[in-house]
């Protein structure tokens, strides 16, 4: 149920773009045919699905404080040469997803050149991209803590942009032709609708936060009575006390 409820909630609640705008320039330029839209999407999702784990590993066992023990003892949080390296999580956490990105880059330029020429600059764009950076940074900052979740959590943050990305994608081509006003063609109103749609993704902040607390237990009936009879009693018990004093 963890899993599920981290995935649930990376993709519409905390979704990249419409909860956090992380992403935009990505979101915004390549989202004007469903079929390079799609093609960046699942590039998105294969790089935070595979660097978010490995960050996760890079946090844990080399950047946190203490996190080099497993190297010696005296790296420990108590040991006399304590080790924090923390200040390098950018460096370290940006190196990672260079390194996916140039291989998501060799991939598709190989496999499919015709989505490779469409993509574009975007493609080795997704290196310095807000929302794969995003992604790292909100697995450490929330202390998420183990290597399935953070590879929950990668999934499902790069579904919820992937989505995000498809269905902008799928409203641009359809208002193409729309009669849209003149001042508001083009950004104008990708901005109105990303807005409204990040409005619409706000519902679902109700999902997971029901069932938390416990039923109250309400008291058998026959309990009930019995207890207002006890109490019956003991007021009939001291009148009949008063009376005789």
């Amino acid at each position: 149920m963890e899993h599920l409820e981290l995935f649930f909630k990376s993709i519409f609640i905390d979704n990249m773009v419409f909860a956090t705008f992380l992403g935009m320039c990505s979101y915004l330029a390549v989202s004007k045919k469903v079929s390079t839209a799609v093609g960046l999407g699942a590039a998105v999702i294969f790089v935070l699905a595979v660097t978010v784990p490995l960050n996760w590993l890079l946090d844990q066992y080399i950047l946190q404080e203490g996190a080099l023990v497993w190297l010696d003892p005296a790296y420990g949080v108590d040991g006399a040469e304590t080790m924090d390296l923390s200040f390098l999580s950018f460096i370290m956490f940006i190196a990672t997803i260079a390194t996916m990105v140039q291989l998501v880059e060799i991939v598709v330029e190989k496999f499919s050149p015709s989505l490779y020429n469409s993509l574009g600059i975007f493609l080795p764009l997704i290196a310095v991209n807000c929302a794969i950076l995003g992604g790292s940074l909100f697995m450490q900052s929330r202390e998420i803590p183990t290597l399935a979740l953070s590879l929950t959590y990668g999934v499902g943050s790069g579904i919820g942009w992937f989505l995000a990305i498809l269905a902008i994608a799928a409203i641009r081509e359809k208002i193409r032709y729309s009669s849209v006003p003149p001042a508001l063609r083009g950004l104008g109103i990708t901005f109105i609708i990303t807005g409204l749609m990040a409005i619409g993704f706000m519902s679902f902040g109700g999902m997971l936060t029901g069932g938390d607390e416990e039923p109250k237990k309400e008291a058998p009936k026959a309990e009930i009575k019995k207890e207002a009879l006890k109490k019956k009693e003991e007021i009939v018990a001291n009148n009949t006390k008063e009376i005789k004093e």
